[in-house]
């Protein structure tokens, strides 16, 4: 009985420590979240205070930020970034998803050696290959636009096939044996059979895909050099902390900061459900 004793108290020491530890990391974790958002309601301007609550509050950075369009479109910006991102997500998806059941259900000569391959390829960020990504663009005189942009985003989404073909290998293969007994073809498994079942990953490769193009300011920055009509927000956000612009637009960036990290949000809210279950699914794979 003691030993019993022993052993709860011990493990609701570990408990408490864990969750009193987890709440200081939170804490901590947030503090940027919101010195971003008091900064943008924040009515005095220019981009240092020696204090970190605002004096006093204001909504004119929201106001401004999509009214004053002199030397800035942000709206603009929030419109092509999300042109972007809606069209590279669905592409990206497809390409994702069909190499990925490929990978999984498919014995064909080469296979191992395509996926050391893309395992290789993938450990390279992308950025290493930005030049080479501008020169052909500009030799086929797309450089500067929005399609540019969504075929850079979505050209190598296939390489990230490694989580969904682990969440389509936890699927029996009996399932679809069953379904081809009776007729049905591999592109009718595929879309009557596996894609229903497969509602976790489809949801995560969703979310991936749409966070990259939204976030992105490399590629950006270089393919749309100085085209304002058509940077996207993270470029446009980083415009305006350029020395000419801070004093008067800082607080204003800390709106647009919020404002653009609300989508990604809300979809981490809604689908956080299904963006678990794909992760956990894929490792079980």
């Amino acid at each position: 009985m003691k030993k019993q004793s022993s052993m709860k108290r011990k493990s609701f020491f570990n408990n408490s420590l864990a969750h009193i530890t987890l709440t200081v990391l939170s804490f901590i974790w947030l503090i940027p979240i919101l010195w971003v958002i008091l900064t943008s309601f924040r009515a005095e301007s220019g981009s240092y205070t020696p204090y970190f609550w605002p004096k006093s509050f204001t909504l004119d950075n929201y106001k401004l930020l999509f009214t004053d369009t002199q030397q800035f479109y942000y709206f603009k910006w929030f419109k092509n970034t999300l042109f972007v991102a809606v069209f590279s997500c669905l592409i990206s998806t497809f390409y994702v998803l069909s190499i990925s059941y490929t990978i999984s259900r498919l014995r064909f000569k080469m296979r191992k050696p395509f996926m050391n391959i893309a395992l290789i390829l993938g450990m390279f960020p992308g950025f290493m290959s930005m030049i080479a990504v501008y020169y052909i663009l500009k030799g086929l005189g797309m450089t500067q636009s929005l399609l540019a942009l969504i075929l850079v985003y979505s050209g190598g989404a296939g390489l990230g096939f490694y989580i969904a073909k682990g969440f389509f290998d936890t699927i029996p293969k009996s399932i679809d044996e069953a379904a081809w007994l009776d007729g049905a073809s591999k592109w009718s498994v595929f879309t009557r059979i596996t894609i229903p079942l497969s509602k976790p990953i489809i949801i995560y490769t969703i979310l991936t895909s749409f966070m990259a193009p939204w976030a992105d300011y490399i590629f950006v920055s270089v393919i749309m050099g100085d085209k304002y009509n058509n940077y996207t927000v993270a470029l446009g956000l980083f415009k305006m902390l350029e020395r000419e612009f801070i004093t008067t637009w800082y607080t204003r960036f800390a709106a647009g900061a919020v404002i653009v990290s609300i989508p990604i949000a809300l979809l981490f809210i809604f689908m956080q459900k299904y963006y678990v279950e794909g992760v956990s699914g894929a490792v079980k794979g």
